[in-house]
């Protein structure tokens, strides 16, 4: 934005937040955090309005990915939704010096169109060949992972009004790759904590639980073993805390954390964790409202990039067969919009996906249903037309 924009939308934001500025009065920090939360959630609105139309690189991924990327533009189409599609693929290639990397043209289209949303991928079976999805993260520094969790009404689980979040630090942790054999038989896995990527990720989390209406955050650590890496990450979130004194902070340890999910997760409300411990307990959360398959995904990143996607597998099993089920990529989908300010699109999207999973007429295997992908999505573009 140029000077007299951001003054502008600052003073607009003012009197939204019902704040003053004048020779007098004076901003407390509290105040001033948020209006540059605010701001930091109007900006990518007030871009996609200008633009009209938004760009979105869709990576269809692999197996049953091409299916339900299909399935999510065709409900986009019926929701009259601005997107237009810019399809890429990003299976690694060999750079040079035989560095791994995403082809250029899919960057170029990222690092263009800011915004992304991706399949399931599969990793080849090679010496050497990285995680694609680890590759992505590291290539655009995704550095969290977001997955809310609301139980869907009429897709029974042993479990009822789930509605918390789960925070990943995407970047680091037992996932920086950084191993080696001492001796014969003996392997070093380095957990690599900064406190850079820390500071990152609880500030994001605390921002989110502010923006979003959130209650609370629970920082999830074993920093009574790991004294100096979880014991970093830890102390960044303690730091966090007290810029945002509105939020409740609590801490728990990792296997409390698990303890007390699987009895009451209601309890919970935005949880901060580090790589692996977010790896596991977004799953099992996951698990909570039925799976992965019902659960959306986003990857934020620096420089305003962010990636949403289905983390479910490729299952190649049922692919090409028009048996799979859309829904976490439409629901990852309906973040995107929700990230780039369009709110009604994502709303009408979302009320239609969950009225055709609550009216259980027509429903993909994995949710209780006999239907195809293709029967389940024409049933949900059937229903956005009825409310037009």
């Amino acid at each position: 934005m140029a000077g007299k924009a951001w003054r502008s939308a600052i003073l607009n934001l003012l009197t939204k937040l019902g704040l003053s500025i004048n020779g007098k009065d004076k901003l407390k920090p509290q105040e001033l955090s948020q209006v540059v939360g605010a701001l930091k959630n109007e900006t990518p609105q007030s871009r996609t309005f200008i633009r009209g139309i938004q760009t979105v690189t869709l990576i269809p991924g692999d197996g049953i990915g091409p299916e339900i990327s299909n399935a999510v533009m065709k409900i986009f189409e019926a929701a009259k939704a601005p997107i237009r599609w810019e399809e890429r693929n990003v299976t690694a290639i060999r750079g040079p010096g035989g560095k791994w990397m995403i082809p250029p043209d899919a960057k170029e289209s990222m690092d263009k169109n800011k915004i992304g949303l991706k399949g399931p991928l599969k990793t080849p079976i090679a010496a050497g060949h990285p995680s694609m999805n680890l590759l992505l993260r590291k290539t655009f520094d995704l550095y969290a992972n977001v997955r809310p969790c609301v139980s869907i009404e009429g897709y029974q689980t042993p479990y009822t009004d789930v509605n918390l979040v789960t925070i990943r630090e995407n970047t680091e942790g037992e996932y920086s790759g950084i191993e080696h054999v001492i001796v014969d038989g003996v392997v070093q896995s380095i957990k690599l904590i900064t406190e850079q990527a820390s500071k990152r990720i609880a500030e994001y989390a605390f921002e989110y639980a502010r923006n979003n209406q959130r209650a609370s955050v629970t920082a999830v650590h074993k920093a009574n073993i790991m004294r100096m890496s979880d014991g970093l990450f830890l102390r960044k979130c303690r730091e966090a805390a007290e810029k945002y004194k509105d939020v409740k902070f609590t801490e728990m340890y990792l296997d409390t954390v698990c303890l007390n999910m699987v009895q009451d997760p209601t309890q919970f409300d935005v949880l901060v964790m580090p790589n692996l411990y977010g790896d596991i307990l977004s799953d099992l959360c996951a698990g909570l409202i039925g799976g992965l398959g019902v659960t959306p995904s986003g990857n934020i990143g620096a420089n305003g990039v962010a990636i949403f996607e289905s983390v479910h597998g490729t299952a190649p099993d049922i692919a090409g067969k028009d048996l799979a089920n859309p829904t976490a990529l439409l629901l990852s989908a309906v973040m995107m919009l929700r990230h780039m300010g369009l709110h009604g699109h994502a709303k009408k999207i979302e009320s239609a996906c969950f009225d055709t999973i609550r009216d259980r007429k027509v429903l993909t295997k994995d949710l209780g249903g006999n239907s195809k992908c293709s029967e389940f999505t024409e049933a949900i573009c059937q229903r956005m037309k009825d409310m037009d």
